[in-house]
């Protein structure tokens, strides 16, 4: 039967059938161990049918089902406990064979040396080949990338969440065109097949050890890591606000609750002052502040009462776009809305229950005020920084980010190590789109470091990053840049203008893009993302 060989006394299996017990006891084996619950896919033939079975042919059967990612102690010692005492040799199943695998691994039965289980210290340490931090845009891009050129790869991705989110597409869930659940697929479905999915959060690193430890206690070697967990929303770094969102015309598109509330809010207000914030740099999207807010004022076009509305953008920064290239279409729709500019403008108070917002008023000669403003609405972009347990840890630059060299993505100081997406230095948009670009650069020069692909250069990652500006309903600004701010449009002018509001654009947004992500990035499909060398 084709089964694959552990050790001498143990092998692993997929989901086995009843006729496989009969295989499996003509190929010599005594004992057979279910690492699978029952009823996890249609049609699965229960561990009692199979041990029914098994009787008959004179084998014995020990049920150790596991939960995929959320392998304990106890399922460990459970699984050693089955193993010492059945007959060998020993046929181990689940659906793909991979959760024997690391029972077997974290029992000390197979890759000793870097896998034990210390039964008396209830520890456990796991070892896998390649451990990707983060189960986000780019932690999945990068693992399906990974196996779509090398399909035997031993790749863990730890990740806590349930829940993957299609991030760009709240904004559209906060101009009423998108639903909410369309932005969110369960984790389990987005999780590439073949990968080890541990369902725990990291709680530091040793790169020295090239180990990763989780908040469970357990270890985690790897021979490359790639670090992708994303940002960290600090919403608590402005005063009052954690306690309105959500209420007292108070939201963000930024999160995937508040978004709908954008929405009711909008539908909703008919005169009055409407305010829309923008932290300092680097934010996630650095264009979706003013998406918000030309959405909204398109609605309240639409319905006869922008006149009735003061809109205000208060942004943190300079500018009011980071590509001095797309600002003049911007400003003609922020001229066509009567939209108020206010810049060197930080968010740091809000008092929701007066529909009071105050903010820190930067100059260019350094002098500073604050300044207050009463609003009916107010949506804010919270500041953003790396989560805590990367802003603590060794692999953190001067800035708390992952430190990578901004070409191949490649850790600076731990060349085992790898990161993309938001968490790391690269001073690029941090975008979904720029995750795209980055996943085939992070697989090909790993698989270039561990001598799985034709030596040569490195290849490289040239900033890339996309923002399209949803300017009104129907018409969307497609930037797209690269380091430097160097305009490096996808389309040829004829087709998709990216310096003019563009309905085909548009179309790109509501409907290309979304399917881009579910079925081609987060499966290891790289239309417009093949990698290249330096």
């Amino acid at each position: 039967m084709d089964a694959t060989r552990l050790t001498d006394e143990l092998s692993s299996h997929s989901q086995l059938e009843l006729f496989h017990v009969a295989e499996a006891a003509a190929a010599g084996y005594k004992s057979i161990i279910c690492d699978r619950p029952n009823g996890e896919a249609a049609g699965q033939p229960s561990f009692a049918a199979i041990a029914a079975e098994a009787k008959k042919h004179g084998l014995q059967a020990r049920y150790v089902p596991v939960v995929p990612g959320k392998v304990t102690h106890a399922d460990v010692a459970a699984f050693r406990e089955a193993f010492d005492e059945l007959p060998k040799p020993i046929l181990g199943y689940c659906a793909s064979g991979k959760r024997t695998t690391t029972l077997a691994k974290a029992a000390g039965l197979i890759g000793v040396s870097t896998s034990t289980h210390d039964v008396r210290n209830n520890v456990v340490s796991l070892a896998h080949g390649i451990v990707i931090v983060g189960g986000g845009a780019g932690g999945i891009a990068v693992a399906a990338s990974l196996l779509a050129r090398a399909t035997d790869l031993d790749i863990a991705i730890i990740e806590p969440d349930d829940v993957h989110y299609y991030q760009p597409g709240w904004t559209m869930v906060g101009a009423g065109i998108f639903t909410p659940e369309e932005t969110r697929r369960s984790m389990t479905s987005v999780m590439p097949s073949g990968v080890t999915w541990i369902k725990v959060a990291v709680a530091t690193f040793d790169p020295d050890g090239r180990s990763v430890t989780l908040e469970d206690g357990r270890t985690i070697t790897y021979e490359k890591l790639v670090v992708a967990p994303g940002l960290k929303l600090d919403w608590d770094a402005i005063e009052g606000l954690s306690e309105t969102l959500g209420q007292n015309g108070v939201t963000s598109n930024y999160r995937y609750d508040l978004a709908p509330y954008t929405w009711k809010l909008v539908e909703a207000l008919k005169g009055g002052s409407a305010l829309f914030t923008q932290p300092p740099m680097p934010i996630k999207c650095a264009g979706a502040p003013q998406k918000a807010m030309y959405l909204s004022c398109d609605t309240w076009r639409s319905e006869g009462v922008l006149k009735a509305i003061d809109v205000e953008f208060l942004n943190a920064g300079p500018v009011l776009f980071g590509v001095a290239d797309y600002v003049p279409p911007l400003m003609e729709y922020v001229k066509a809305y009567g939209i108020g500019l206010s810049f060197g403008c930080n968010l740091i108070r809000v008092d929701g229950a007066a529909k009071t917002a105050w903010f820190k008023k930067t100059s260019s000669d350094g002098s500073s005020e604050i300044v207050e403003r009463k609003f009916d609405m107010l949506h804010v972009v919270p500041p953003q920084k790396a989560p805590d347990f990367v802003r603590s840890s060794p692999l953190a630059g001067d800035t708390g980010w992952i430190d990578v060299d901004q070409a191949t993505l490649r850790h600076k100081r731990y060349p085992d190590i790898y990161s993309l997406g938001d968490v790391m230095s690269a001073p690029n948009a941090k975008t979904a789109a720029a995750a795209r670009k980055q996943a085939p650069v992070v697989a090909e020069n790993i698989l270039l470091d561990m001598g799985r692909t034709k030596k040569g250069a490195d290849f490289t990652y040239d900033g890339y990053g996309s923002c399209p500006l949803t300017v009104e309903r129907g018409k969307v600004v497609l930037a797209e840049f690269a380091y430097g701010g160097r305009r490096v449009p996808s389309f040829p002018k004829w087709l998709i203008d990216d310096l003019k509001p563009s309905r085909l654009a548009w179309q790109l947004k509501a409907k290309a893009l979304p399917a881009l992500y579910w079925q081609a990035m987060l499966k290891g499909r790289e239309l417009l993302a093949k990698p290249h060398r330096s």
